[in-house]
């Protein structure tokens, strides 16, 4: 790998077609002997850190339509942490599942699982039929695994039947210093960005997008007042910044006075500090407690001059959902991933259908949502929320930080670069946008 990382840390990325590849590769990746290694015990006290390795793995073949990419930089995601804590299944459970639907997926399956969903990088090796990257080229990847043999998944591949999310459902993912990925996941790295910035939107810009701008989710348009739960963490981040772009007006529920200072660095000026403001949505582990959820209402009133929300963007999931749907207005749409709080929602139906209010579920993105998420990062008009980085031995430190919400916005890896701040090919660009991009570094 020295060879390949002195080639790009030289700028020479032509050259690196020629170079030999290893054999081996370092990788983050958990072990199919050792997914029971949690039972019995709680979510919250299920300790990342015990389950990461960082180990040598052998260099997997590339096949048709895939490119294997040196990883300069990955990032933490909420599915990092359930692929470390083995829930809500273990992920060898989508390995198993995968290897068994073609031959070449059967590389896949294995004992361990090299995990991760976002990366930086530079081309290394193309298989047969990829015509559109080459060695050398910097990239980025989304996480969008799809084979697209079925007619399903042509009009929106994320409903594609074999549609998967790289490095979560697939093997030899982006936690790594190399990462094998098919060819429609590339796009191309914002130039203007560290290779630890550039590989922090990926999952959840894409993501953001989707769930709120596109067509395929709440299909976002200027004027609306969107509520958007955990507004500075690694998802609300960005859907604070595609509010605020797209001429809608957020409502940014944080959590401290640290974090509600992230939003209005965003742009954001109507915040509600949950943790000040005392709501406690649930009386006890089975029953809420309407009551909260109408002065959640009445406190969005009072922020928006009597309006209610068009849109609720959703992700906590359990712990909040029955305020979101109450609290969207006559009409209005709450759209929801992850349930990082427990994926059981509950609700009371009378506000949903008497309200003719729509509940929509967001995965992901397709590659074009993908490629407009990143076009946005490309041009400076959304900025990486990078927060914090560690090196690629201390994943199992990121993977707890991010479990634990010790963190804000996102948390990158380095994986060969051997320090933070290499990788900008456009520093105009960058000193334009510096005190955006700097924002989440310096909480």
């Amino acid at each position: 790998m020295q060879q390949i990382l002195d080639a790009i840390l030289a700028g020479a990325n032509e050259s690196i077609g020629n170079l030999r590849l290893p054999e081996t590769y370092r990788a983050v990746t958990v072990h199919r002997d050792e997914q029971q290694m949690f039972d019995g015990v709680s979510t919250p006290e299920r300790d990342p850190r015990k389950s990461l390795h960082v180990e040598d793995v052998p260099l997997p073949e590339v096949g048709p339509g895939e490119a294997l990419v040196a990883v300069m930089a990955s990032s933490i995601n909420y599915n990092t942490v359930w692929s470390a804590i083995f829930e809500p299944v273990s992920t060898f459970s989508f390995l198993a599942r995968y290897g068994r639907t073609n031959p070449l997926a059967k590389r896949h399956d294995l004992p361990y699982h090299v995990i991760g969903s976002d990366l930086s990088g530079v081309v290394l090796k193309v298989g047969p039929g990829v015509h559109t990257w080459a060695p050398g080229q910097e990239v980025v990847a989304h996480c969008l695994s799809v084979e697209l043999e079925s007619p399903l998944g042509h009009n929106d591949t994320m409903l594609d039947p074999e549609q998967r999310i790289w490095g979560f459902e697939t093997n030899f993912g982006g936690l790594a210093q190399v990462a094998l990925v098919k060819a429609n996941q590339l796009l191309h790295k914002p130039d203007h960005l560290t290779w630890e910035e550039a590989a922090s939107p990926g999952l959840v810009n894409s993501t953001a997008y989707r769930q709120l701008v596109s067509r395929n989710g709440a299909g976002m348009k200027q004027g609306d007042l969107v509520l958007i739960w955990g507004a500075s963490g690694g998802l609300g981040s960005y859907a604070t910044q595609l509010a605020i772009n797209g001429g809608a007006t957020p409502i940014c529920v944080v959590s401290s006075p640290e974090k509600a200072e992230i939003a209005r660095s965003l742009g954001a000026e109507l915040i509600i500090d949950r943790a000040a403001e005392g709501y406690k949505f649930w009386k006890d582990e089975h029953t809420q407690d309407p009551k909260e959820w109408q002065r959640l209402g009445r406190q969005i009133r009072d922020l928006s001059d009597g309006d209610d929300v068009d849109i609720v963007f959703e992700h906590p999931g359990r712990e909040t959902f029955g305020a979101s749907v109450y609290v969207a207005r006559k009409g209005g749409t709450i759209v929801t991933c992850a349930s990082t709080s427990g994926y059981m929602h509950e609700y009371d139906n009378r506000y949903l259908w008497m309200s003719l209010k729509r509940i929509v579920g967001s995965h992901f993105a397709n590659y074009r949502e993908a490629w407009e998420a990143n076009r946005l990062i490309q041009r400076g008009k959304v900025h990486p929320t990078l927060s914090k980085t560690f090196a690629l031995e201390d994943t199992g430190q990121a993977a707890f930080e991010v479990h634990r919400n010790l963190h804000q916005g996102k948390v990158g890896v380095r994986c060969l670069t051997p320090e933070e701040g290499l990788g900008v090919r456009n520093p105009e660009l960058r000193a334009r946008h510096l005190t955006e991009i700097n924002r989440f570094r310096n909480t």
